[in-house]
């Protein structure tokens, strides 16, 4: 655990959700429609964190695999699934070698929450696609999700507020460092019962942004990828959106 870059983190992460159950309708639509207008049945998540996807497409009716490279996430994903009577297949992978550990392939392949862009260099992120690749049936579908936008990177805002309630705030404070950044999670914690701040912090060597997933998507293998700026499918704007969706198909 001891390069485990979640532990520590693991547990307050899904403090992102104010109820882990109850995502938004919107991003549950984005997947039904995508999904069953594509024939998918089976969906692996690769980098499933603390397991919210899995349970969502669990409830759209998908056979759903998870794996996830951090044991920390991991552990909390299973305490959080077994809140729900679930027992979904879960194992620890690191996503640029996934053909070395399912023999079988899927019809789909999720990424999500700038996953993809924690590899260090474009070489590890190609890796990291030609092993989801591999795993997909011919005609299957990558998709591909990151907060950090051309729109980000052209303003680079220091201080974005993720979280704002009555007793829990978290901020994310960003070092933007050549081609690349440092995010901290501040968390801050006022409630009657709790006056406290935690931080966590996350390197990321180079920001990757739509231009560059195109290409290595393309150098990875998928022939058709379209990029979109919301779950409602609204074209991606390189001046305006504030998420990057991609969906690749092998």
């Amino acid at each position: 655990m001891a390069d485990d870059k979640y532990e520590g983190f693991a547990e307050r992460y899904d403090l992102f959700y104010e109820k882990f159950d109850e995502c938004d309708p919107v991003v549950s639509e984005f997947y039904r429609k995508l999904f069953t207008e594509n024939g998918v049945q089976s969906v692996l998540d690769c980098a499933c964190g603390t397991g919210r996807d899995l349970l969502l497409l669990n409830s759209l009716g998908f056979e759903v695999y998870g794996s996830d490279i951090s044991e920390a996430m991991l552990a909390q994903a299973y305490r959080n699934l077994n809140r729900y009577a679930l027992n979904l297949p879960l194992q620890k992978v690191d996503y640029r070698g996934l053909h070395k550990y399912f023999d079988r392939e899927f019809d789909a392949v999720i990424c999500m929450s700038t996953s993809i862009t924690e590899m260090q260099n474009e070489v590890d992120i190609v890796r990291g696609l030609r092993s989801m690749h591999h795993v997909l049936r011919r005609g299957g579908m990558l998709v591909l999700s990151q907060g950090t936008t051309d729109k980000q990177w052209d303003e680079k805002p220091r201080f974005i507020s993720a979280v704002n309630t009555k007793d829990f705030s978290r901020v994310f404070v960003i070092d933007y460092i050549k081609k690349g950044a440092r995010y901290y999670v501040l968390d801050i914690f006022h409630s009657e019962e709790a006056n406290d701040f935690k931080v966590w912090s996350m390197d990321y060597a180079r920001i990757f942004l739509k231009d560059d997933l195109e290409n290595m998507l393309r150098t990875s293998g998928f022939r058709s990828i379209d990029f979109y700026g919301s779950y409602r499918f609204e074209p991606y704007s390189k001046r305006e959106s504030d998420i990057l969706i991609a969906v690749a198909t092998k």
